[in-house]
């Protein structure tokens, strides 16, 4: 159990140090680094390698953002094989749909309670 634990936290650290590296080092935007990490997700995934890394490091691969890119790769294959090229498009949105309004929902929340700074 503790093991699990450690493989988690580190491989979920080991992305965030990727994400902050690319902030710091290659001084790349906020924009480019959220892109970067989902396409990475994305790529790993249709190579087949990321479901591999989420049954080692469970949460650790499943919370950051690359499992986005993950989700929706898997979305798109699935109904890519049930529905076509449609498939594709419909398949990335129906997995990923409940993530998106769950962070416009509560993004439109939180910018009615609370002011910016500046």
């Amino acid at each position: 159990m503790l093991a699990m634990f450690f493989w988690a936290f580190t491989i979920g650290g080991i992305i965030c140090v990727i994400g902050q590296l690319l902030f710091d080092v290659a001084k790349l935007t906020p924009a480019h680094t959220l892109s970067l990490l989902v396409v990475s997700g994305a790529i790993l995934s249709g190579f087949g390698l990321y479901e591999p890394l989420i049954d080692f490091a469970g949460a650790g691969a499943t919370i950051p953002i690359t499992s986005f890119g993950n989700a929706l790769v898997n979305g798109a294959m699935q109904e890519a094989g049930e529905h076509g090229l449609v498939g594709v498009l419909t398949g990335m949105f129906e997995v990923t749909s409940s993530g998106i309004s769950s962070a416009i929902i509560f993004g439109f929340i939180g910018a009615l309670l609370f002011k910016p700074k500046g």
